[in-house]
């Protein structure tokens, strides 16, 4: 019986700092690169990483000490993004008026996830956001 090997997932451990998120996307890159299909998810899913890290570091009520947790899994064709931090607030939903000068992250994730939501942790400390990313499908070949 021939198995499929399904790739491992990533974890990486990053400082609560704006100047992370740049990183965060580097290594999403680098986990992309290593997957077959992966430049099928490339820019949607460093989108959506961007603007999960970003609302982790900006609206966490946790000690600046703690770190966020960022995991990259292939689930079947779906890209699985999940970003923890100590924070128990979830993030909610809000449509952005045309004079609102921040708070369309989420609404970008909205839109361009195939699902998304967020869990507490077991223990009680803190949450994780998560995607569900498709693949962006393989252009036709165009014949003249």
């Amino acid at each position: 019986m021939l198995k499929t090997h399904q790739p491992r997932a990533f974890v990486a451990r990053l400082d609560s700092r704006t100047e992370s998120t740049p990183l965060a996307r580097y290594m999403l890159r680098a986990y992309l690169s290593g997957l077959p299909s992966g430049e099928r998810y490339g820019d949607t899913a460093e989108l959506i990483l961007g603007e999960l890290f970003a609302n982790a570091v900006q609206h966490s009520d946790a000690p600046d000490d703690r770190h966020i947790e960022i995991r990259f899994t292939l689930i079947d064709s779906r890209l699985r993004i999940e970003v923890h931090d100590a924070d128990t607030t979830h993030p909610a939903l809000h449509v952005p008026s045309l004079d609102d000068e921040h708070g369309r992250g989420l609404f970008l994730v909205n839109k361009l996830a195939e699902r998304w939501g967020s869990a507490s942790h077991p223990g009680g400390i803190g949450k994780f956001v998560w995607a569900h990313i498709a693949p962006v499908p393989t252009p036709a070949l165009v014949t003249v």
